[in-house]
């Protein structure tokens, strides 16, 4: 820590399921729960229009943050999140995904058959193809929706907040319109943390989608990490980011935030595993971040995986809170 860093005055909030600050007009909210129970999960599932929920949802899950001075609230709440997966057929720009073998496996057309007068699932794979005389199984239609969970949230002005914020394109030569590295990066004290899942699923053995924020508080400002994680298994890696950055010094207050997207094929990300014979890493949200920024941007925030998904690139916006 440097020796010109002072630490101000805080105070620091603890109960069961949640944790806050209280640091000049700032005070920060972060709310940990268990996985929602089955009647959480169905009024959720309501709210965000009926698709089904991740397998692991943490929808009392959030942190808010308030500024007192302008009356400012922002949060990252899991059903605002869910409510940025697309729900019905999939657009030009949604970056739908297919696993590796489901053109084979459509080609193929194979089920397995229940013979229910004996109640056992049959062993061999049967041919439903055009010259079959076996019928196609019935099926139960489903709402169709991004099975990815794939979302562009980047948190949102709360209904309680009684100011209302306007975020304007940051001003490329203006060092205050920018996220500094080097203060999130100096050995300062963090005065608060906390990690929040929102939702996880592992995409029916098929690889693995989670949404996490992070956040810390430091003597001179406040830093947040949402992170969107994608990874289907032998397609695509997807990484979301929404950064969010206030320094205590900008006068008047100023938030910047920037959001990123990050995409690749599944193999070029493998390519560079530290050792080939350990797939680890690959399930390493941290890991997988760094890899697709070290990839010619050109590639993956233009080109990405060929899914043409409108998350990919940065943006960098500024408010003003009064």
């Amino acid at each position: 820590m440097s020796a010109a860093v002072s630490v101000p005055k805080h105070r620091l909030f603890e109960s069961p399921n949640s944790r806050a600050i209280e640091i000049g007009p700032w005070t920060i909210t972060a709310r940990t729960n268990p996985i929602s129970n089955a009647g959480q999960s169905d009024a959720l599932q309501a709210a965000i229009g009926g698709i089904p929920l991740p397998e692991m949802t943490f929808g009392s899950n959030s942190l808010e943050l308030e500024h007192k001075d302008s009356g400012w609230k922002y949060a990252f709440t899991t059903e605002e999140a869910l409510k940025g997966v697309r729900n019905g057929e999939l657009q030009e720009g949604d970056g739908g995904v297919k696993v590796g073998y489901a053109d084979a496996w459509i080609k193929s057309r194979y089920v397995h058959l229940w013979e229910p007068t004996i109640g056992n699932l049959m062993n061999s794979c049967y041919s439903t193809g055009a010259s079959s005389s076996i019928p196609m199984p019935q099926t139960v239609p489903t709402k169709p929706f991004d099975w990815t969970y794939t979302t562009l949230y980047p948190g949102h002005s709360t209904a309680s907040s009684s100011s209302t914020i306007e975020w304007k394109p940051a001003e490329r030569n203006n060092a205050l319109h920018t996220i500094p590295l080097a203060e999130l990066t100096r050995h300062d004290p963090i005065l608060f943390y906390a990690e929040i899942p929102l939702y996880e699923d592992e995409l029916h053995d098929n690889g693995a989608s989670h949404l996490l924020v992070r956040i810390r508080v430091m003597p001179t400002c406040i830093f947040i990490l949402q992170r969107f994680t994608l990874r289907v298994d032998n397609v695509l890696f997807r990484t979301f980011d929404t950064r969010i950055y206030h320094s205590f010094a900008s006068s008047p207050p100023l938030v910047v935030r920037e959001t990123s997207g990050w995409e690749a094929p599944y193999d070029r990300v493998k390519y560079r595993l530290p050792k080939r014979d350990d797939l680890t890493p690959l399930t390493d949200p941290m890991w997988i971040a760094k890899i697709l920024s070290e990839i010619p941007s050109e590639i993956s925030q233009e080109i990405g995986a060929g899914t043409k998904w409108r998350g990919l690139g940065n943006k960098v916006e500024v408010a003003t809170l009064q």
